[in-house]
């Protein structure tokens, strides 16, 4: 229960804090701004819940954790569910807020900070350019996040180099989907927006998931372990 929770809360600060700046703030402090947003909840998210749950926040990391046979099976249901619904909270509480502007908000026309692909998405890219770098990008992300926290690493400043690198990928990869690499941060917003977000959402479960394991597996057979 207790990791249930800590994931719940941790998935809800980084899909609240990461976007609602997309949403509220995204024209004031752009891309960097948004990529800033997202890497700063994920350190302040690791620093409060990583001594319970890890602070996967995250259904990709935590398979690709499994993957490496650094989580048992038995944890992956408490994990999971707890990050879908924590993102799937924050992106009610996000549509609440928004809703607060003068003549409302549709969350179907202006979104919610979903992520996609395609025509009348950000750079318009096509479906094999986001599929390529949701998992390349998950790929890279697992392997900070497994090396920084194998044995002998500096765990310390785990959370910083985690968070740095989830910035740095969204410095690259916003104007390509929106970036994911998390399949409970792509599903809290598309279950508010619906429609083609809901339709393109199979894209940022499996491409993430991918990834992950990926790079999961080269830490189970030692290629990248100390």
């Amino acid at each position: 229960m207790k990791k249930f929770v800590a994931e719940m809360i941790g998935t809800f600060i980084l899909v609240l804090f990461g976007c609602g700046t997309a949403v509220v703030a995204g024209g004031l402090v752009g891309v960097l701004g948004i990529a800033l947003a997202f890497g700063l909840a994920l350190i302040a998210a690791a620093y409060g819940i990583g001594p319970i749950s890890g602070c996967h926040i995250n259904p990709a990391v935590t398979l690709g954790a499994f993957a490496a046979g650094r989580i048992k099976a038995d944890d992956l249901p408490s994990y999971i569910a707890g990050q879908c619904l924590g993102a799937i909270l924050a992106a009610g509480v996000l549509l609440f807020i928004v809703r607060g502007l003068p003549g409302g908000y549709d969350a179907s026309v202006a979104g919610l900070g979903q992520n996609g692909w395609g025509v009348g998405y950000m750079g318009q890219f096509n479906m094999l350019a986001a599929g390529a770098f949701e998992v390349i990008a998950t790929f890279i992300f697992l392997v900070v996040i497994l090396g920084s926290t194998q044995k002998g690493a500096p765990d310390q400043l785990a959370g910083l180099a985690i968070g740095l690198t989830l910035a740095v990928i969204h410095i690259f990869g916003i104007n390509i989907t929106g970036v994911s690499v998390n399949p409970a941060r792509s599903l809290g917003p598309a279950v508010f927006v619906g429609g083609k977000a809901l339709e393109q959402l199979w894209l940022f479960l499996l491409a993430p998931t991918a990834g992950a394991i990926a790079a999961g597996l080269l830490f189970r057979y030692k290629l990248l372990e100390k």
